[in-house]
Order: C-alpha cells, then structure tokens, then sequence
C-alpha cells in the first residue's frame, strides 16, 4: 500500500479558507497527502480548530498562542492542558519565540514560551516550536525547561545548520516548508539535505509560503507534495522513501493513531 504525504503544519482555520475545507480535504487526497495538522495560533481560535479536526477524520489539531500575538487570553498551563485533552489534538503549539515584528521588552514572550513547554511537559505531547531571529533565547529557554523531555519539532525552519545541531541536540525534529522550493533559499537547502532522515518533516506553513510553482498564491496542505519532491530531489532519493521516512517521523513523534 502507497505511503502518503502527511503535511505536519498548516492552518486551515484560517478565514482564508472559509468554505473550502471539504474542497482542500479532497485535493490532499487527490495529491497523495493523506493526513495534515492545524497548529494553534490563539486561544480564541482554537474552537474553529477543534471543529475541523472533529469534522474531518484525516485532520489533527495543536493547542497554544503563537509569540507574537499580543492580543486575546493568555495562555496558562491549567487551560492549556484541559484543551489538549481532546482526542484529536496531538500537540502544544505553535509557540515559541519570535523578535522579527517585536521591539522592547519581550520578556513576556519568553514567559509565555515557558508556559506552553511546561504545559506540554505536563500533559506528554509535543512541541511545535516558532523561532525568528531569536535562536539563541529559544535554545536556552528549552535547555532551561527541560523542554527536550517533551519533544517536539522545530517547524518551517529558516535557520543555520548549526541551529539545526542544537536543536536535534536536544531531541527535536526539524520541519521544512515550501521555502524549500525558492531558489534564493540556499540555507534551507543545505539544512534539508543535512539533517538525519528519521528527524525530517515536511510542511506547508498554509496559506503562507506556497512553493514553487505556485509561489505567490494561496498556499494549502495538497502542495506539500512540492515541498517533498525538492528534499528529494536535493538528498538524492525518491520521492517514496522521503515520503515514507517523514510520514513515520510524524506517526512517531505526535502518536495520532494513540489519540485518536
């Protein structure tokens, strides 16, 4: 039987795909992609999240408050934990720590970041963890908070092969998106054609970053088919033992037959 694709970070809640979630379901299956995750951004959000994973049997969701949100609830543990309770939610996130947008103070970020890794300590699932321009505190903080016996994985990754070390130093998978596709995009290259094949997932990071040959236009989890033929392409293997390594990282690394 064929392995398929499974893209491990997407956002489907998102107003940009208000009524084509049955249309967008039915092209991953048509793309040979047979299971995608909708990673949290806010705590407000998380019920459009929870309805499509209970909507769609091929669909898992995360719970968490993206670090550069600064409006709505905060997160704390207790309400973090009872939402990733739910059968179908497989992990904490996305969250992280992320200085691109952000200026001043962001202590608080960091407080936060803190939060949703012992939270996922806590309730045994993973981490999708955010960083942008801030790897050093994000490697710390993990260092700090044990964040390793949680687990997790480092997704859309955009940063050096020495980031890359560190962070499956600690026990974390890297996630690689359609940036992958971009010619310009020389470091994610060469971390896809790095980093240890039982460590690799593949991603659309939707409706953002759609690869190449649709770069520019709205992104969905059925292209990650893209994202997976150029990582192949650049180790040098087949498009089905690529798609047969990642598949089972996810398998592996979420465990959404356990919680489903």
């Amino acid at each position: 039987m064929t392995t398929l694709l499974v893209d491990s970070h997407c956002h489907l809640d998102f107003p940009d795909f208000n009524g084509r979630e049955a249309e967008l379901v039915a092209a991953m299956a048509a793309n040979d992609v047979g299971h995608a995750l909708i990673a949290g951004v806010t705590l407000e959000r998380f019920p459009s999240v929870r309805a499509l994973v209970e909507r769609f049997s091929n669909l898992y969701a995360a719970v968490g408050v993206h670090p550069d949100t600064q409006e709505g609830k905060e997160p704390d543990e207790a309400t973090l934990i009872r939402l990733a309770a739910h059968p179908k939610v497989v992990a904490i996130g996305e969250t992280g720590l992320d200085y691109y947008r952000l200026e001043g103070d962001l202590e608080w970020q960091r407080d936060r970041f803190r939060t949703h890794i012992r939270a996922a300590r806590r309730c045994g699932k993973p981490l999708i963890i955010h960083t942008r321009e801030a790897a050093a505190d994000t490697l710390r903080i993990l260092e700090e908070e044990d964040g390793g016996k949680a687990g997790g994985v480092f997704h859309c990754f955009t940063e050096t092969a020495a980031v890359a070390q560190a962070a499956l130093a600690l026990g974390f998978h890297i996630s690689i998106s359609g940036i992958v596709t971009f010619k310009n995009a020389l470091q994610v290259k060469e971390v896809a054609r790095s980093v240890p094949l039982d460590r690799l997932l593949v991603e659309t990071d939707a409706p953002y970053l759609a690869p190449v040959p649709h770069r520019g236009k709205l992104n969905h989890p059925a292209l990650v088919r893209h994202v997976a033929e150029e990582i192949a392409r650049l180790r040098g293997i087949g498009l089905d033992e690529l798609t047969q390594a990642t598949t089972t990282n996810f398998q592996r690394l979420f465990a959404p037959e356990k919680d489903a």
